[in-house]
Formats: C-alpha cells, structure tokens, sequence
C-alpha cells in the first residue's frame, strides 16, 4: 500500500509513525502468513405426550399445530427432527470431509451463524454476534486474521451493526466458528430462527446528546439469548434495538422490539427521569414500522421485558407459513390490546404506561454524524466516521483500522447500521495523524451526501435470494450521481437484493428493490430495480412510494440522477431536504419531473 500524504503539517515524530505504520502492517501480515502455514428436539414419546425442558415450548407450538389437522412448515420440521444445538458433531464431520450440507443442515448450520450460498457460491457465509456494533482492536484484527485463514480475505459491515465473512469452504466452517469463539465474540444464534445481533447506539457512553448509554443493556440481553436455549424455538427470526437518543439514529423502529431511551416528565404517575419507550413489531420490508405501545419500561428491566415479548411470539407464531411468521402477524392477528395483555401476564406484573405528552421532546439525531470528525463529550476527545466502499474491508485494512484505534483512540472499533465505522477516543492533537493514517489504507472520513448514505445488501454476488448485483449497482450509482449532482442536504439511497429487504429499501430517501426486468418479446430478463421515493425513519418514518418500476440496471444510475436533478431544479428552497421534497409529490409527478431533467 502506498502512503498519500496530506496537506497537513506533520512533525518528524508523526511523519515517522504514518511510515512505521505502513512498513509494521506489511511486516505483520507477513508473520502471520508464515504463522498459518505450520437434549434432542424430537417429541416426546407416545405416553407422556407433555414436551419438557428447553425446547418445550415450541414443540408445544408445533404440537398445537398438528394436532389442528395443519403442516408444519420444512423449518419446523427439521428443528422438530433435531435440534441445530443438538448437531455440532455431524457439522465437525462435514468439515472433515469438505462435504456440502445437506437442505435440512443448511437450516440447522444457520444457528452457529453459517449460510451456504449455493448456488450462488459453493461456500458458506458466517455472521457475527457484536453487542451494540463495538468490539475491540484486538477482535477486529482477529476477525481480519481469520477472514484471511478460512474465508476470502475481506469483510462486510452489514445494515445490523454486524461482520459477515464470506467465501467460507464446508472444511473451514468449524476452525472458524470456534476461531471466533477464541478472541471473544460468537457467530451462535446470528442466523435462522433465533434473535439475531443486538444493535444499539454506535456512540454509546461518548455522545454529547444521548439520554443513556446502551451498553450495559445490549450485553445484558445478548447473554440473556446466548445462555438460554428456551430462546431459540422462535417461529422466525426476530430483532431487538436500544436507541439511547444519541446523535447516529439505531433505527429501531424497523426491529420486532424497539427500546428507545426518553425522558418522563413529573406529574404523570411515574417517576420522572429516563426510561426506555417501547415499540413492537417493526418489519419494514413488510411495510411496518414498530408500534408505539405507550408503555414506557425501567432500563434495568428491559431485558426481561423483552424476554417475555419473545415468550408470547413462541408459543403463538405462525408455524406453518414463513412469509407470515414474523411478530408483526400475531400482533395483526390478536390485536395489539390482546397481545399486550399476554405478554404483561407473562412479565408477570403490570406495565407503566403514559401518555405521549408525558414525554420530552428526544434529542435530534444528524444524518450526516456516522461520517468524519465528530467531538465526543469527554472534553478534548473525538470519534472519527471511516467511509467503507459499500461495507466491505480487506484484511490489511482491518488491521490498519485496528493499529490506528489501538494507538490513537480508545482502542474500541464502532459498527454502525449504516455500514460503516467510527474508532472513538481520538484526542483533538491526534486528529490529522489519525486521518492521514485512514487515508492510507485507502479509506476516507469524508463523503458527499450521495456517497454518505449508499447502502447496500450483499446482491446476488453472494445472495441466492438476490435479483441483482447490489453493492455493484450501489457503487456504479455514487460514481455517476456524485460527479454529476451537488447534493448538500442529507440523502440516503438504499438498494436491496429481494423482498427481505436486508437494506431496508422501504425507508430510504431514494430505495431500490431488485427485480428481473423483461427485455425483448420473449421471456428474457436483465438484472433491475423499481425505485421508490420518500422513505424516512425516527420521527419521519414512512414507507416510500413507487416512482419507477423495471428500470433496467444499467440505467439505475442514469435514473438516479435525473430524479435529483428534478429535487435540484423544482425544490422550495436550497434547504428543503429530497425528504421533504419528495413527499410533497406523488410518484407519478416526481417520474414525470425526473423525465423532463433528462430532456433539457
């Protein structure tokens, strides 16, 4: 990697650190390079027809169902043969044989975080669990070490605050999983139907406006998972956010359980201070945001809160129809009164509830704060937002992030939902050096608004669900879009593969879903995208509105620009935001503006 220096002042001392820098990185991968060279969940018997133990309430689920003369789903029926928890010793001889998994074990695999991608990839890809998105230099590094031993080298910073490895071959899955068990962090329960990771507020302890520091909370409840397999017989996979009001929003409002901090007034019947709102049943990619229950919940109580929401979606999730078995649907189907009612039986006391008056206006969180240089509120001390290429990081670079974090920061790597990251702790005299040192490894701490707010999911790069290449088109669309519109305002374009909708193309300023889009007059197709408009979260939560439908890949960008040039040229005011500009506007309007752009 070649050094570009700045145009900043740097003393001897700091010029000597940027090249020792370098020169230590080469050196150690080196090293390292040499280094790596040398119960079961089946019913019960016939008899005692009761299930017990922990897996017991979701065989009960699954009894009810067949027992209602109705199928369970293939899911549920391979956790029903087996449970995943119960497999590790066949997954430890498909590893010695390099042997694909079977449909059943590519199931059961997803509960120690791993997904074969075939046929997209003969490989698996491994999640992470990272409690509130912050882990340390060291893990970091280590996760790179193991990216470069058992999988293809690099990794992705996903839309949960979280690391994906991918490229990973049946023999590797093992000796990665227990190499991330070794340095501290865990893949178990990252994938499937189980809770996956606990996202939280990047800043966390550091922000200047937050109303708490999520950490201890986020911890609490990912062990609380982690060391219960009661936990696990879910009917499909659930989220979980604590939003402490700090300045990078969580998007809590998209999880099956939103907690986000606010402050109670006095005179309200209870005690005034901060306590955590709490919101259930977010699942944007279904066109829901979380539902505000009015209940307001002691953060020290949270987990257990949580735990007996998660209770209720057991035992009355849908098990026979995937598409309809996320928490969204018992709330649809019970009614919210009703639900609450279960869940406050099985918390086993009374929930405090307020009215929205009773609460303080939440700190304004800014768009643009996961980027650049940002002041902590420890006087003197700073976190800086390093720009990822669509989330993806090399070892090398993971390593030098690592360095920078452990020799002029805090030493703690922050993972944010929008696919980037901040090392905190930087000290205001540290500033240039650590910047200059970011820049070396091809990174950057600045971006355009359109380069700022480019998310993607994985695409069908490595996604058998995806319709389109994503983080390719998401790339191809901040290199055209950013040299041909100035764009000052916050801005966020979201692309995403298939209807899960892993990038949440239904709340961003400008979202893409992908899709095949006929060509000719026969039955051939290109890889595309529908375009939707107007999608916001937090306190402009809305799902966006369809503007274009099957534009074809090649013209994502293209289109793009036409319709921020219509924002440019027809907005009320050089403030007025693309939010605020596109829902002032039906889609057919905004198309029929786009268009005219491309005819001046």
């Amino acid at each position: 990697m070649k050094l570009e220096t700045t145009s900043a002042d740097f003393s001897d001392e700091q010029k000597r650190y940027l090249e020792g820098f370098m020169s230590g990185l080469q050196v150690g991968r080196v090293g390292r390079n040499v280094g790596l060279a040398a119960g079961s969940g089946a019913p019960a018997a016939k008899g005692n027809p009761e299930p017990v133990g922990p897996d017991a309430a979701g065989l009960k689920a699954q009894d009810k169902v067949l027992a209602d003369g109705k199928k369970l789903s293939d899911p549920e029926k391979f956790k029903r043969e087996q449970h995943p928890f119960d497999a590790y010793q066949r997954l430890k001889e498909q590893a010695k044989g390099n042997t694909p998994p079977t449909p059943a074990d590519n199931f059961r695999w997803r509960y120690y975080g791993l997904f074969y991608v075939a046929p997209t990839q003969d490989s698996y890809m491994c999640r992470l669990r990272i409690p509130n998105g912050i882990l340390t230099h060291w893990q970091f590094a280590g996760v790179a070490d193991l990216a470069e031993r058992y999988a293809g080298g690099y990794s992705h910073v996903t839309t949960r605050a979280n690391i994906q490895l991918r490229e990973i071959p049946p023999k590797h899955t093992v000796g990665l999983i227990e190499g991330i068990q070794d340095i501290g962090l865990c893949s178990r329960g990252s994938g499937a139907d189980n809770i996956r990771n606990v996202t939280g507020t990047p800043t966390a302890g550091i922000d200047p406006v937050e109303l708490i520091d999520t950490r201890e909370y986020a911890r609490e409840w990912h062990y609380h998972i982690l060391n219960d397999r009661s936990l696990t017989g879910l009917p499909r996979k659930f989220n979980v956010a604590f939003d402490g009001a700090g300045r990078i929003a969580v998007l809590e409002d998209t999880n099956d359980i939103a907690f986000a901090a606010v402050e109670v007034k006095d005179g309200f019947g209870a005690a005034p201070g901060v306590w955590f709102r709490l919101g259930i049943g977010g699942i944007t990619g279904h066109r829901d945001f979380a539902k505000q229950t009015g209940i307001i919940v002691k953060p020290e109580d949270a987990t257990m809160v949580a735990d007996a929401i998660v209770r209720v979606f057991i035992e009355t999730g849908d098990r026979t129809n995937r598409l309809k078995a996320r928490m969204k649907y018992v709330i649809d189907d019970m009614g919210m009164d009703k639900f609450l009612l279960a869940v406050e039986a099985k918390y086993g006391k009374a929930f405090t509830r307020v009215p929205p008056e009773a609460l303080e206006p939440r700190p304004v969180f800014d768009r643009m704060a996961h980027v650049g240089v940002h002041s902590q509120k420890q006087a003197g001390l700073n976190w800086i937002g390093v720009v990822l290429p669509i989330g993806k990081l090399t070892g090398d670079q993971m390593r030098g992030l690592a360095k920078i974090a452990h020799d002029l920061g805090d030493g703690d790597i922050r993972l944010t939902v929008w696919q980037n990251l901040l090392i905190s702790g930087v000290a205001d005299d540290k500033l240039a050096l650590a910047t200059a040192a970011i820049k070396a490894l091809g990174l950057d701490v600045e971006a355009s608004s359109i380069r700022a707010g480019l998310v993607a999911c994985t695409g069908n790069a490595g996604c058998k669900f995806a319709a389109s290449d994503t983080k390719r088109h998401a790339a191809e669309i901040g290199d055209w879009c950013e040299t041909r519109v100035k764009i000052e305002t916050p801005l966020n374009i979201h692309l995403t593969g298939c209807h899960h909708s892993c990038a949440q193309h239904y709340i961003g300023d400008i979202g893409l879903i992908a899709a095949k889009v006929p060509v000719g007059n026969d039955d051939d197709t290109v890889e595309g995208y529908h375009l939707f408009a107007g999608g916001g979260f937090g306190p402009d939560a809305d799902i966006g509105r369809e503007v274009y439908h099957d534009v074809k890949a090649e013209d994502a960008p293209k289109t793009v620009e036409k319709l921020l040039k219509a924002y440019v040229a027809n907005r009320a005011s050089d403030d007025e935001t693309f939010l605020a500009f596109s829902r002032r506007h039906d889609g057919e309007t905004l198309r029929k503006m786009a268009e005219a752009e491309s005819s001046t």
